[in-house]
């Protein structure tokens, strides 16, 4: 696969940027109920607003449009929007049927904007990332205070869902798989298992990106690992990165991005949001304060790919690129 040797060519030559938030970008549209519905759902028996992934379908502009700004942003790497792109998280709005497509025209839509920015600058080649989300169900933990043994989901039903959103993303022109935002580490492992399925079926080698999420100042997953652990239960796996993303600001990431760098033998990814949200809900960090925390990172050399999650804009991505120009990658193996 020739994208994969560009990619892997670029990180070992510099720190690559990933792009920042979707759902940011796309709330500047203010988007009504009608506007996710588009004509083809104008009669759907069911509320979609706030199903971001479906504006793949019916806004399909929106979103090549948000791609090109983090692409000029100076983004190496574009997220697909396909964050609840599975038959479980799809079920809230009745929609299952239609993740196959959903992730294969969203795939679509980043490998086009990719393939054009990468025509006009062949030394800078862009990568999809296939956005693949934890769901709304956790495999480790029961969601009924009064039943600690019960689960709302299996593993093989996580298997099965993940196989079918990475099929689609793959067919649809991805580089990259982004296993993202894991609060449960077995909702990921079946992600992976599916995805190891399909690279045997395929006799491919697809390249896997891991990126879980700190909840809070405990320092650990929502189902109770702790970074150290996190890392020690994906290892098994040729991931090409693992990393944090969402939940913290950078400065709050910090001490749990050491402990990747420091014990891992992968590629370190971040893309924290842009500080924490305040009192509303909306994240007042700006583009300068990010990148000046985010040095700390870069001097410490800690990480091979950067970008950011909620609250982040094209201008937050621009004045991080600006920044991690300056400094060389982390090194594989430097702390092991």
């Amino acid at each position: 696969m020739k994208n994969s040797e560009q990619l892997y060519k670029a990180l070992s030559e510099r720190i690559l940027i990933l792009d920042g938030a979707m759902g940011t970008m796309l709330q500047r549209y203010k988007f009504e109920e009608e506007d996710y519905r588009g004509e083809r759902f104008k009669d759907w028996e069911h509320p979609v607003k706030g199903n971001n992934d479906l504006l793949s379908l019916t806004q399909p502009h929106a979103i090549e449009e948000v791609h090109k700004k983090y692409l000029e942003a100076g983004a190496d790497i574009i997220e697909t929007n396909t964050f609840s792109g599975t038959t479980i998280a799809m079920a809230d709005y009745h929609m299952e049927e239609l993740v196959y497509e959903l992730n294969f025209e969203s795939a679509k839509i980043a490998r086009k904007v990719c393939d054009e920015f990468t025509a006009q600058n062949p030394d800078k080649p862009r990568f999809v990332a296939g956005s693949i989300g934890p769901t709304n169900r956790t495999a480790s933990l029961s969601p009924d205070v009064n039943d600690p043994g019960y689960r709302a989901i299996t593993f093989d039903e996580l298997r099965i869902a993940y196989k079918q959103q990475s099929e689609a993303l793959l067919d649809g022109g991805s580089d990259i798989l982004l296993v993202e935002t894991i609060f449960d580490t077995l909702n990921a492992k079946a992600a992976l298992f599916a995805i190891d399925e399909i690279n045997e079926e395929r006799g491919i080698n697809i390249p896997i990106m891991v990126s879980g999420t700190i909840t809070d100042a405990s320092g650990r997953t929502l189902s109770g690992q702790t970074a150290e652990a996190f890392l020690i239960s994906v290892s098994h796996l040729n991931l090409l990165s693992v990393g944090f993303n969402c939940a913290l600001g950078a400065n709050q990431l910090t001490p749990y991005l050491e402990t990747l760098a420091h014990n891992s033998e992968f590629y370190v990814s971040a893309y924290p949001n842009a500080g924490l949200p305040n009192a509303f809900g909306k994240y007042d960090e700006t583009p300068e304060d990010m990148a000046a925390q985010i040095k700390e990172y870069v001097e410490k050399r800690l990480i091979n790919i950067i970008g950011g999650c909620c609250g982040t804009t094209p201008d937050h991505i621009k004045a991080i690129a600006d920044l991690v120009a300056q400094y060389p990658p982390r090194k594989l193996k430097e702390f092991v």
